[in-house]
C-alpha cells in the first residue's frame, strides 16, 4: 500500500511555493495527489515526541543477528511522500517527520541500532530489498498475497485503500463501495502501488456491467497526481486511508475523503527469510505494551488504525 499508503517525492519547500499557484487554477485532494499533499506537507509536524523515553529492552535486541548488534546500524529505505505517514514539514534538507518516522526510531531504540535512512521512491523500495541496499523498507507498504511471494512483512497498523475528490465534485457517492461506480471516470494513483494494482487488475468490472471503463493514470509523484485532479484531467484519486483523510481535514487542501475502500494490515518490509523480522515484530509488540505506540498514533491523529499486536506476515484482508 502506502496501504501511501506510493511513491511520493515531495518537496517541502516546493510545495508551498506550488500553492499559491495551484489556488489560482483549481482546488484538488487526493493523497496520491500533488498539490493536496503539497498543502499538508507544508504543515507544520506536532511538537511533542513519546519517541524521545523509549530506551533499549536488551531481551528484544538480542533477538537480532550477532552482526546486526555489533554494527549497530541498520539501513532503511523510505518513501517521504506525505502525512501523516512520511513528509518534509521544513524542506528535504531538515530531517522527516510522520508515523513512520516515528515508529521506525522508536523501533531502532528499543533494539539499540542506529538508522541510517535513505530518501527512496516508492516502486523502487521492494525490489531493492532482495538486492541488499537495504535492511527493511518503510512506506506504508501494504501486506498483499502477490507482496507475500517476495516480501516478508512485520504489521504496525492498519490502514488500506480509499478514495477522494476535488470538493464539490457530485460525481461520486459520499463513499465508493464497488469499483463499477468508477465506470467513466478518470482515476489518478501513484506507481507500484496496492492502488495501481487493484485498479489494473479489476478494470474489466464495467465491462461486465455493461458500462463505459474507468481510465487510469499513475504518477510517479504526488504533485503531478493533484495538479491533475485540480485542473481536471482526473476525477478521482485513489490513495491511502490514513493519508487521503489527514489531506481533506487541511483547509488548504479543497478535498473530499470518499471513505475506506478496502482494509490491508500495513507493515515494515524486509527480503524474504530475513532474520531481522522477530525482533522487529518484538520491539512493535513492546511499543504496543509500553505505552508509546499509542502516543505516537494519536500525535499523528491515526489512533484508529491501531493493532492489537504485530504480526510477520499476515494473510492479505479479504
Amino acid at each position: 500500500m502506502n496501504l501511501r499508503t506510493i511513491r511520493t517525492h515531495l518537496r517541502g519547500a516546493a510545495a508551498l511555493a506550488l500553492l499559491p499557484l495551484l489556488a489560482l487554477t483549481a482546488c484538488g485532494s487526493g493523497d496520491t495527489g500533488g498539490a493536496v499533499a503539497v498543502g499538508a506537507q507544508g504543515s507544520p509536524a506536532p511538537t511533542d515526541d513519546p519517541v524521545a523515553a523509549v530506551r533499549k529492552v536488551d531481551s528484544v535486541a538480542a533477538l537480532l543477528p550477532a552482526d546486526v548488534r555489533k554494527a549497530g546500524t541498520l539501513r532503511v529505505g523510505s518513501s517521504i511522500g506525505f502525512p501523516p505517514g512520511a513528509y518534509y514539514p521544513n524542506g528535504t534538507d531538515k530531517a522527516p517527520a510522520g508515523q513512520d518516522i516515528d515508529l521506525a526510531d522508536a523501533v531502532a531504540k528499543v533494539l539499540g541500532v542506529k538508522l541510517e535512512r535513505q530518501d527512496a521512491s516508492f516502486e523502487t523500495i521492494l525490489p531493492a530489498l532482495g538486492s541488499g541496499k537495504y535492511d527493511f523498507g518503510t512506506g506504508n507498504f501494504g501486506v498483499t498475497s502477490e507482496r507475500l511471494k517476495t516480501i516478508d512483512f512485520v504489521t504496525y497498523v492498519n490502514d488500506g485503500q480509499g478514495f477522494a475528490v476535488k470538493k464539490g465534485n457530485t460525481a461520486l457517492k459520499s463513499k465508493v463501495t464497488d469499483l463499477t461506480e468508477l465506470c467513466g471516470l478518470t482515476i489518478g494513483t501513484g506507481a507500484g502501488t496496492t492502488f495501481e494494482a487493484t485498479l489494473t487488475a479489476q478494470k474489466g468490472v464495467c465491462a461486465e456491467a455493461g458500462k463505459k471503463p474507468y481510465d487510469v493514470k499513475v504518477y510517479s509523484e504526488n504533485a503531478a497526481t493533484l495538479t491533475a485532479l485540480q485542473q481536471g484531467r482526473i476525477d478521482v484519486i485513489m490513495s491511502t486511508i490514513n493519508g487521503l483523510r489527514y489531506q481533506a481535514a487541511q483547509p488548504a487542501a479543497q478535498t473530499t475523503f470518499l471513505g475506506e475502500f478496502h482494509r490491508l494490515d500495513v507493515g515494515f518490509a524486509f527480503k524474504k527469510a530475513s532474520p531481522l523480522t522477530r525482533a522487529f515484530q518484538a520491539a512493535v509488540n513492546e511499543l504496543i505494551k509500553n505505552g508509546t505506540y499509542a502516543k505516537i498514533l494519536a500525535k499523528w491523529g491515526t489512533s484508529a488504525s491501531a493493532i492489537d499486536a504485530s504480526r510477520i506476515n499476515p494473510p492479505e484482508h479479504r
